[in-house]
């Protein structure tokens, strides 16, 4: 992060808030947001652990909502066929007549849970995006709790109040401490509500929209999925996070979406999968040790030739 954007990670630091906005880098001015903005409920850290940041995406129902369904969507009392997301507005078609963006307010879809049940959503509340954000849609999400009878934030905050959600095509494996854990699952039948201040939602806060391209044209997807593993400080790819709350973390990349402007210490370097290598200066209480061959050289630029997705770095020790 340049100074550009400590200045101004530092005044959502003194607001108790920490957006994932801040890591906007002085390379990407089609990125910068105001104050407020920078206000807004993204979480307090970077990668903390504080309402889901350790997690790729929230628990409140108790348990995982791991994806959600598109077929057998509602309006109404109409039924929604042939949905579909295009980046992250969703488009379909009731009683006979396209639907799309903000025609979707009240929809109704079928959430899946880590049990194998599932759960009622209703959409409550579309903020369509705008300028350089234009295809970074937030919805406003409730699921219905059945024992209380209830509609309750599918996405909370810490005082309770409902976060907004950005819908991503596929789902993740949520497991943890082994092989695919945190791995990004392609299913064309289903998406991720991705909650606001969570992994997911993070990476594409910081430019890694999965259905965006490079400049060249080359799909960002890996970039996000990559993302994802560098925020929850996953090495070994295995879905197990090493971060904790407060840490800070310098990302780059070699395709024009984040720039390093910081002069701080070589972390590591990410794949899809997890770490390529890493070092001994890392985000990690303790020491990390993963069955993954390192990459030797790690930190080389000219690693982002030969499979390198995102570089990481960690501020000097105070």
């Amino acid at each position: 992060m340049g100074a550009n954007k400590r200045t101004w990670a530092a005044v959502v630091v003194a607001l108790g808030m920490v957006g994932c906005a801040g890591d906007v880098t002085e390379a990407t001015p089609a990125l910068r947001v105001s104050v407020a903005e920078l206000a807004a409920p993204n979480g307090r850290n970077l990668n903390g652990r504080n309402l889901n940041g350790r997690n790729l995406n929230t628990t409140e129902l108790g348990q995982m909502l791991v994806s959600v369904d598109l077929a057998g969507a509602r309006l109404a009392d109409a039924a929604l066929g042939d949905v579909r997301l295009e980046g992250s507005v969703f488009h379909g078609v009731a009683a006979g007549a396209p639907v799309s963006g903000e025609g979707f307010l009240g929809a109704r879809f079928t959430g899946n849970l880590g049990s194998g049940g599932t759960v009622e959503l209703r959409v409550d509340d579309i903020q369509p995006g705008t300028g350089a954000d234009a295809d970074v849609w937030v919805y406003r999400v409730s699921y219905f709790d059945a024992g209380e009878g209830l509609w309750k934030p599918a996405c909370p905050a810490e005082d309770g109040t409902a976060l907004g959600a950005i819908p991503v095509m596929g789902r993740w494996d949520y497991r943890q401490g082994v092989q695919g854990g945190g791995a990004k699952v392609a299913d064309a039948e289903r998406f991720t509500f991705a909650c606001e201040g969570a992994a997911i939602a993070k990476c594409v806060r910081f430019g890694y929209r999965p259905w965006a391209s490079t400049a060249s044209g080359a799909s960002l997807a890996d970039h996000h999925q990559a993302c994802t593993r560098m925020v929850r400080a996953d090495f070994c790819g295995d879905g197990t996070s090493h971060t904790d709350d407060g840490n800070w973390v310098n990302l780059y990349d070699s395709v024009g979406v984040q720039a390093d402007s910081e002069t701080w210490l070589h972390e590591a370097e990410w794949d899809t999968d997890g770490a390529r290598c890493f070092t001994q200066t890392t985000r990690a209480a303790q020491a990390v040790s993963c069955p993954r061959t390192q990459l030797p050289g790690c930190g080389k630029q000219a690693h982002f030739q030969a499979g390198t997705l995102l570089m990481s770095e960690v501020p000097p020790a105070q």
